[in-house]
């Protein structure tokens, strides 16, 4: 499984913004320990040094070439033979520092692609949680307008209550005084029958 879809499928399931941090990190640690050292990679400086020293050696060889042309033909022959393999070494060498040099671009093209990716993945999960806690408080204002509108209907209904108690507080009262002036007519009434 690739480091960027195990690294997805992690993130995917990580709970916090932490766990996700973590995650992140050791995406990254892997993907380095991936990536050659930098004791395995030739710098150039180093490359200059070996080929301004394979430079020298060619020119020492040069010089005893020049001593030695005079008396040894064969030894001239060897010596470009061997200088012809240093030349062929230094190209050697420069191929790989080529392909190499090629081989990390394309690494760190693919790495800088998995990073964008990552990147835009978050940010489509980040506007994801962010639409669903719009949706929530857009939720939770209606439930807390329908609460407060069912406040209100109690009030309305607890004002209408006591409106009506005092009705028939009021209408039972009357009929207290009523009785009570009917009960006290019937004794003056009875008082006047009565002598």
């Amino acid at each position: 499984m690739g480091v960027a879809v195990k690294l997805y499928e992690q993130l995917a399931e990580a709970v916090d913004d932490q766990t996700r941090i973590r995650l992140l990190a050791e995406a990254i640690g892997q993907l380095e320990e991936r990536w050659p050292t930098a004791d395995e990679i030739p710098r150039r400086h180093d490359l200059r040094e070996t080929e301004l020293r394979l430079q020298k050696e060619i020119e020492t060889v040069r010089k005893e070439i020049e001593i030695v042309r005079g008396e040894n033909k064969d030894m001239e022959l060897r010596l470009q033979r061997e200088i012809e393999g240093v030349r062929k070494e230094i190209e050697i060498v420069r191929k790989e520092i080529k392909d190499l040099d090629l081989r990390l671009q394309k690494e760190i093209e693919g790495v800088r692609k998995e990073i964008k990716d990552l990147e835009l993945r978050l940010q489509k999960e980040i506007e994801g949680v962010r639409r669903e806690i719009k949706e929530l408080e857009l939720r939770l204002s209606k439930e807390i307008k329908q609460v407060e509108l069912q406040v209100q209907e109690a009030r309305i209904e607890i004002k209408a209550t006591e409106a009506s108690l005092r009705m028939a507080i009021h209408r039972q009262t009357l009929w207290v005084v009523g009785a009570v002036g009917t009960v006290v007519g019937l004794i003056r009434v009875l008082e006047w029958l009565l002598p």
